[in-house]
């Protein structure tokens, strides 16, 4: 007979956050709230201007439509909560909170990944094919790409939750933590967590490694593609529209591949909660400002729409 059925299973843990010093708290309550306030109101405002804009109706600002979208709902996963936590004296989530925090934020990581995919096709085709861009990505493909892509970050993020939280938990229940990030938890399991940590190694091998190949593939392709434009001005066009998202998927790949790529021996809470707010809050809320400084469209959609709004 297992002994895993005398096993008392918590049944919710307490996340530590960063300190537990009242007059810290509140000082990083005032940070987090800046930081995510300008986290929703910078992709807030790229969505809106792609909607309004009909110049920005292309498969391009589609996809970083998507992407902001989906950075707003991204921080709105954990930092809410966060905020709460920092000002509370009760630091508590459930179970299932737990599973689904976590469910929900892989999720959304695994799209993000995908999505940069997506993104790094369409300027692929945009350099290579100009004359057959919008034949090939039609908005029939866009949106099966998009459906596509949320599709498979949220079936292989059930995978990777249901190997984490199907751990028996049995005490201690503090989370070094500010929210149920797999490595946090699993390190609580009261049992041997190789054959989690193998599946999730193969998961971060698919679905973080997977796409920057890819991503890198096509660079390569669109660099050779770039270097046969004899014109320099067109040249520094097409490097300008891909400098953009390279830096985005930089600062989003770099932090997941350490914190998801790693044997547990060497996890390290403090360190990780740091870098864990590189892919969790830093990028959403560099996205939109990374794009907009460096896209004249971008700029120029604001100032239309500040001039409307001015005239009415």
């Amino acid at each position: 007979m297992s002994p895993a059925i005398n096993y008392s299973f918590v049944t919710e843990f307490i996340l530590l956050g960063f300190t537990s010093d009242l007059t810290s708290n509140r000082i990083l309550f005032i940070i987090f709230l800046l930081l995510y306030l300008c986290s929703v109101l910078g992709n807030g405002l790229t969505i809106i201007l792609i909607y309004l804009d009909s110049h920005l109706h292309t498969p391009m600002y589609f996809f970083l439509s998507i992407l902001s979208f989906l950075d707003i709902v991204y921080v709105t996963t954990t930092i809410p909560q966060m905020l709460v936590h920092l000002l509370s004296s009760s630091k508590l989530i459930s179970f299932e909170g737990c599973w689904l925090q976590m469910y929900v934020f892989s999720a959304l990581g695994i799209s993000e990944c995908i999505l940069f995919v997506v993104m790094a096709y369409d300027r692929y085709i945009a350099i290579c094919f100009p004359l057959r861009y919008m034949l090939i990505l039609n908005w029939d493909v866009c949106v099966r790409l998009v459906v596509g892509t949320c599709g498979s970050g949220f079936f292989f993020s059930l995978v990777h939750t249901f190997f984490t939280m199907n751990l028996p938990f049995c005490g201690p229940n503090m989370i070094n933590h500010y929210f149920c990030e797999s490595p946090s938890v699993r390190v609580l399991a009261c049992m041997d967590t190789y054959i989690t940590e193998m599946v999730d190694l193969v998961l971060s091998i698919l679905m973080i490694v997977g796409p920057l190949s890819l991503i890198l593939v096509s660079y390569v392709c669109i660099t050779l593609a770039i270097l046969k434009i004899k014109s320099t001005q067109s040249r520094y066009k097409a490097f300008s529209t891909c400098a953009s998202h390279l830096t985005v998927v930089t600062l989003f790949f770099a932090p997941a591949i350490y914190i998801y790529m790693r044997p547990t021996s060497s996890y390290n809470p403090e360190r990780d909660k740091q870098i864990s707010l590189f892919y969790n809050v830093f990028t959403a809320l560099l996205n939109p400002a990374v794009y907009s400084l460096r896209n004249k469209d971008i700029k120029v959609a604001f100032i239309k729409v500040i001039v409307r709004n001015r005239v009415v």
